[in-house]
């Protein structure tokens, strides 16, 4: 038997603006998904991205609480070249979101940028350098 990794789960605040985010990002979410406890999203390579609202987690989980102090997991979403980096990242700045860590050219030869989801939650934007 092997195991093998078919989801990402997300828990979030508030469904309506983390899948507003997420759909900036190009995540194919259904609209009436905005007002459930969860939703999810399958990538075209088959894995999927899950969300459930806290409420949804607590109610399997009685001792759960909000995670403090920093992420321990990230989605990255790897972009079609470095001024895709830089468009994408002032495209979600602009429309409220914050930046993190803006676009630069990293040392491992990629142009790199965190933006913060509602939820705080740093998602890397990054493309191989030119």
């Amino acid at each position: 038997m092997t195991p093998r990794l078919d989801a990402v789960g997300l828990v979030v605040s508030d469904m309506a603006a983390s899948l507003a985010f997420y759909r900036r990002l190009g995540l194919d979410v259904p609209a009436d998904a905005d007002s459930a406890p969860h939703a999810e999203a399958t990538l075209p390579s088959g894995l999927r991205v899950l969300w459930d609202t806290e409420e949804t987690v607590r109610s399997f989980d009685h001792g759960w609480t909000r995670p403090s102090g920093g992420d321990r997991i990230g989605l990255c979403f790897r972009c079609d070249g470095p001024a895709e980096v830089d468009a994408v990242h002032d495209e979600l700045v602009s429309a409220g979101y914050r930046s993190h860590i803006e676009p630069w050219d990293a040392v491992w030869g990629q142009r790199y940028a965190v933006v913060l989801d509602p939820d705080g939650m740093g998602v890397s934007l990054f493309a191989d350098a030119a």
